[in-house]
């Protein structure tokens, strides 16, 4: 073979490169994909403002609620109620979510554990969490510990309801294959239940801390004297209906974030599945 046959055949396209050029195509590609259809609702909101289809009191136009952002954050009142508003959901969401975590493993493990919590934390599960507002003023007065008992009240249920499923719903015949090799409980723990349910549990995560969002809104009302939802109460006092739709964007601003970074701890933690495009 002359030395010019052998450049010609090592001169191929690098497989490598092409991968990794793709790769990168597809990485910018999905931010893109995901800001499009938030993007095209913005301008359609702009466009309904500037024809005049909803008054600026009923529909204040995005320029509107940008300044709104901008006084918020330039008097400091934003920075604020995030810290506080951050700090109840994930006090709420510790307590709740570990609290339901734990119930879950011991129901899912033991059959006693699950005759025991299991029909208590169902039918905790289908009382909507705004019903117990009442009932947890009158336990817990209108100050901080009513505003975070009803956060845990509501990361309970979906965090106990994951565990439980992704542990039962682990392969019988991995069980029975660590029986096979004489695998101790703790062992069948470590390197069988614990791999197998983790995806579950990691949904259940993500589930449990939306939910605490969504109680956080309900817990705000009670009497709030800090926080986003005090911002919106007193936005709705003198009337600012741009500052009501600046709080009620930074509520979806606040679950996307949290839901981007959990999307992100799972796909490190369960790196080991690989990746879908």
């Amino acid at each position: 073979m002359s030395m010019s046959t052998r450049d010609s055949t090592f001169a191929v396209t690098p497989a490598p490169a092409a991968g990794a050029m793709l790769l990168r195509r597809l990485t910018l590609r999905e931010p893109l994909l995901r800001c499009l259809v938030p993007a095209l609702l913005i301008a359609v909101w702009q466009l309904a403002s500037s024809l005049g289809v909803a008054s600026e009191f009923v529909l204040p136009s995005p320029a509107s609620v940008l300044a709104a952002y901008r006084e918020l954050w330039q008097s400091g009142d934003l920075q604020d109620a995030l810290k506080v508003s951050l700090a109840r959901a994930a006090l709420g969401l510790l307590i709740g979510g570990g609290a339901g975590m734990l119930l879950g493993v011991a129901s899912g493990l033991s059959k006693s554990a699950e005759r025991g919590f299991d029909s208590v934390l169902q039918m905790l599960r289908t009382i909507p969490f705004i019903a117990l507002v009442p009932i947890f003023v009158v336990w817990f007065g209108i100050g901080e510990v009513s505003k975070v008992a009803l956060i845990v009240g509501a990361a309970i249920s979906p965090m106990y309801l994951s565990t439980y499923h992704a542990i039962r719903g682990i392969d019988p015949k991995l069980l029975e294959l660590g029986r096979t090799f004489r695998l101790t409980r703790a062992h069948q723990v470590r390197l069988i239940i614990l791999p197998m349910s983790l995806p579950g549990i990691l949904v259940g995560v993500r589930y449990a801390a939306a939910i605490s969002l969504l109680a956080l809104v309900a817990a705000e009302q009670i009497n709030a004297s800090a926080g986003i939802g005090y911002i919106l109460n007193n936005a709705n006092q003198f009337q600012r209906t741009d500052i009501i739709i600046a709080g009620i964007l930074v509520y979806a601003a606040l679950g996307i974030s949290v839901d981007a970074l959990l999307r992100y701890i799972e796909r490190k933690a369960l790196a080991w599945r690989g990746a879908h495009v």
